[in-house]
């Protein structure tokens, strides 16, 4: 098929979509609409509540993953598939703001308030509200007046004095009131007759202003309530007396987002007369027309967002009690979690013209940056722990798991979260470090680090702030990604490292098993029985400070922990228990050091050593690094983690 037909077969089949989806008719068969689905003239936050909810919903627990559950334990927290594919780790935020819309879908006082989200730079606000803005635009078409400045809902045009009786027939409420234009249409062009006026479906649209409006923060020296109202048309005064509803314009924010949803950005930035307006579109459903035609009514969702400081400075003042009274605050923090905020860079770079190549942990070092900056310290662990607490890891220590309540940790900060640094600056970083290296086309963790130092060194930034955030990257992340670094080569030294890992671990197990029972062990191999090797368990153990007698208590822990499992019917394997897979690791890692030290270093390899420095390459390789990310990252490991 060529392309030409292509192109023709996709503009045909959007445009049947649209026009199976449009409807032209009067008041009288929209009528028949409504009596049979009640759902068709839904007021704006239950549509809105509607769309979130019919994107599917499951509970956080169902996510088999071993860190979320351990991170949330009996937490009841909902996921809600709306926001999944976009945001990250906010899950209590989604949360806060989908239970704001159930409430104000049941017209409780919510549905009276303004949505307002508060938090730092680059923490999400503006992409929450465009995903709103994207579901709108994305859901089914609403029936409206034709000709409606407005697209107002078609049951205000049923006489207040019929609406009980027409609301028994449709089982429903009938809220709201005509725009004087259409109450002049009504009256003058079909005289009084609104079973005849006019209706037909229309679609949300950004762009063309229909059913959302934006209002960016005003001019101070230049404010003019037509932004948020519309205005007179000068012009047709001429025509018209002043009191005529043809000289009007209701094409302001709070007009064309009938039906719909108005944002306020930086909202607090606005004068005392714009927040008023606002206020009294939420909390009466009405605002007034330009000039002297009385009050209009509005049913639409006011979400409104900016930073912490300005809604501070606003909150400073008790002259705005009455505005305070009337919005609904959810927070919206960075992400604390190091799983989530790697993803967030995935799906950036994702949609983005980035193609270069992402060496393996480079994301993860530079997520690890920007969380350790948003934490506040705690005397209970150093800050790298709770980063890993955070994440639904386990920290083991001395030999231990370490056991910090992580609700405990979250419940002492005051701001954690609302501050330290934003997505937008580990984004340059990425961009820094992929222009230092054009030639190979590829980022890695030490061109990233290196990046993120000399940003932090020439940022606006205070001084104590500065420092620490050096600190964090000259030597917090320094060590932990040779750690990382050091794991990885031994994985791609040691020749089938899960197997070999499985093998220590079955083996530390019967031991350790039989060395409670005080019973034998049986070879696995000659069937022969055997005293257990208390010299083997020991050079596990001892890769996690366990010595002398804590190693009897060890033992015991080990097996009482795999006992249980394997009761609950999990599956029992060498990463099941941290601690022990901590040890297996550590004497994997210490068993290939030294070869791994001679063959990464030397200049000159003897055969066996250039066969095994070639395979290790070549699993590298395959576990997701590119030619030139190699080198680099041999070198690195050379040079800092087997210094002579």
């Amino acid at each position: 098929m060529d392309h030409h037909k292509e192109f023709e077969e996709l503009i045909k089949r959007d445009r049947d979509t649209h026009q199976s989806r449009a409807w032209r008719g009067n008041l009288l068969g929209y009528l028949e609409k409504v009596k049979d689905d009640p759902g068709v003239a839904k007021l704006a936050h239950a549509r809105m509540y509607d769309i979130l909810m019919n994107a599917g919903v499951h509970d956080l627990h169902e996510k088999h993953d071993p860190h979320t559950k351990r991170l949330y334990k009996d937490e009841n927290i909902k996921l809600y598939d709306f926001f999944a594919d976009e945001f990250f780790g906010i899950e209590k935020t989604v949360s806060q703001i989908v239970r704001y819309f159930h409430a104000a879908s049941l017209k409780g006082e919510e549905s009276r308030q303004v949505l307002y989200l508060m938090g730092p730079v680059g923490s999400g606000k503006s992409s929450l509200v465009e995903k709103l803005h994207r579901g709108l635009e994305a859901s089914e078409p609403i029936y409206a007046i034709e000709g409606c400045p407005m697209f107002e809902e078609p049951l205000h045009l049923i006489p207040r004095h019929l609406r009980k009786e027409f609301e028994k027939m449709l089982g429903m409420h009938i809220e709201g009131d005509l725009c004087p234009v259409c109450r002049y249409k009504l009256q003058n062009e079909y005289n009084g007759k609104y079973e005849e006026f006019p209706v037909r479906t229309i679609e949300f649209s950004k762009r063309a202003r229909v059913g959302i409006g934006v209002v960016p923060p005003v001019d101070p020296n230049n404010q003019d309530t037509s932004v948020l109202i519309g205005s007179e048309d000068i012009s047709k005064l001429d025509l018209y007396s002043e009191g005529d509803p043809r000289v009007l314009e209701l094409n302001g924010a709070l007009n064309i987002g009938n039906r719909g949803l108005v944002e306020f950005i930086e909202v607090f930035k606005n004068e005392i007369e714009y927040l008023h307006c606002m206020i009294t579109a939420t909390q009466e459903k009405v605002v007034p027309a330009p000039g002297r035609h009385g009050l209009v009514y509005v049913d639409t969702v006011i979400v409104a967002h900016s930073n912490e400081a300005e809604w501070q400075k606003f909150k400073a003042d008790h002259t705005n009690e009455a505005i305070l009274d009337r919005i609904v605050v959810v927070r919206v923090p960075y992400n604390l979690r190091l799983s989530e905020e790697v993803k967030i860079y995935q799906k950036i770079i994702r949609h983005s013209d980035f193609r270069a190549h992402v060496a393996p942990h480079t994301l993860e070092v530079a997520s690890m940056f920007a969380i350790l900056s948003r934490l506040e310290p705690t005397a209970k662990c150093d800050l790298m722990t709770k980063l890993k607490l955070y994440n639904g890891e386990e920290v083991v220590e001395k030999g231990r798991t370490k056991k910090v309540d992580v609700q405990e940790l979250r419940e002492a900060t005051k701001r954690e979260g609302m501050s330290g640094i934003s997505t937008r600056f580990l984004m340059k970083a990425l961009d820094n470090a992929l222009s230092d290296n054009t030639a190979g086309n590829c980022i890695n963790p030490i061109n990233v680090r290196e990046a993120l130092i000399n940003m932090t060194k020439e940022a606006d930034m205070p001084d104590d702030s500065r420092k620490q955030y050096l600190e964090f990257l000259q030597d917090t992340l320094h060590k932990e990604y040779l750690e990382l670094l050091e794991k990885e080569i031994t994985r791609a030294f040691v020749y089938s490292y899960q197997e070999q890992a499985e093998a220590l671990f079955q083996n530390y197990l019967d031991h350790a098993e039989a060395y409670i029972n005080k019973s034998k062990v049986k070879d696995r191999n000659t069937k022969e029985e055997l005293a257990p090797d208390e010299g083997f368990m020991k050079s596990i153990e001892e890769q996690i400070a366990i010595i002398g007698s804590a190693a009897d208590g060890f033992r015991q822990e080990v097996i009482a922990y795999l006992w249980a499992a394997n009761r609950r019917g999990e599956k029992i394997e060498y990463s099941s228990y941290e601690p022990l897979k901590e040890a297996i690791e550590k004497k994997l890692i210490t068993s290939v050091r030294d070869l791994s030290r001679v063959i990464t270093k030397s200049r000159m390899r003897d055969e066996e050593q250039s066969e095994k420095y070639n395979t290790m390459v070549k699993n590298l390789l395959e576990n997701g690094y590119c030619q030139s990310c190699v080198d680099v990252v041999l070198k690195y490991a050379a040079n800092n983690l087997w210094k002579d």
